[in-house]
């Protein structure tokens, strides 16, 4: 299994703003979209398959313009855990260019008890091997 997870994604008008291109509040929702389709899809084969996902520290640099009918390829990582906070990287690219460049801070959330759990430090490579 790939430690990268990507997808592609077509602007469409919804992604538009009145400068016609793709506004950037639209990139933070896909960062947050496409975080949870890659958990979403490696959780089962976690000991963390009942809990979730809470983004604590977001910073986001936006490189390029990007308009109506482009077609951006979105792909993200996990980075190595720092204590509670698990690092993830988000970039979109348009053309094969750099786009936006997201870095992310995510801590694990028990769902039952709403409370942070910590991560065994070898968690991703128990994943991605």
């Amino acid at each position: 299994m790939s430690l990268i997870y990507q997808k592609q994604i077509q602007v469409t008008e919804d992604h538009i703003d009145q400068l016609n291109h793709v506004n950037n509040v639209q990139y933070v929702h896909w960062v947050e979209e496409i975080a949870a389709e890659h958990w979403e899809s490696v959780k089962d084969k976690t000991e963390y398959a009942k809990d979730g996902w809470m983004l604590v520290d977001h910073h986001i640099q936006y490189k390029k313009q990007v308009y109506l009918h482009d077609m951006i390829t979105v792909k993200t990582y996990p980075k190595a855990p720092e204590g509670i906070k698990q690092p993830r990287k988000v970039e979109f690219y348009c053309n094969d260019r750099l786009v936006v460049d997201s870095d992310t801070l995510w801590v694990l959330v028990d769902m039952e008890t709403k409370k942070v759990k910590r991560l065994g430090e070898d968690w991703l490579g128990n994943i991605f091997e």
